[in-house]
């Protein structure tokens, strides 16, 4: 699960272009929308549209997105228990 966890904000990083941001500046816990990376919506498409082509996950509920996205550890759990490509 760790290196899960490690995977995703390499991606997160690479996917949002978040240039001023390293690994070590998103902790596991911290929200990724609001306060925490303040992400917003155009970022949420583009995380819905990697868990598509890097885990083969298709989300089609929103208020699902919204949990899922909570924080890294609720995305890697979400992924460690639904993923169909590795």
């Amino acid at each position: 699960m760790e290196s899960l966890k490690q995977e995703l904000k390499e991606k997160i990083i690479e996917v949002l272009n978040l240039e001023d941001i390293s690994t070590a500046d998103i902790n596991d816990n911290d929200p990724l929308f609001g306060d925490g990376l303040s992400l917003d919506s155009i970022d949420a498409l583009e995380l819905i549209v990697m868990l598509d082509k890097d885990y083969g996950i298709k989300l089609v509920d929103p208020k699902e997105g919204k949990n899922i996205f909570k924080s890294i550890e609720t995305m890697a759990a979400y992924i460690a228990t639904n993923r169909t490509k590795n």
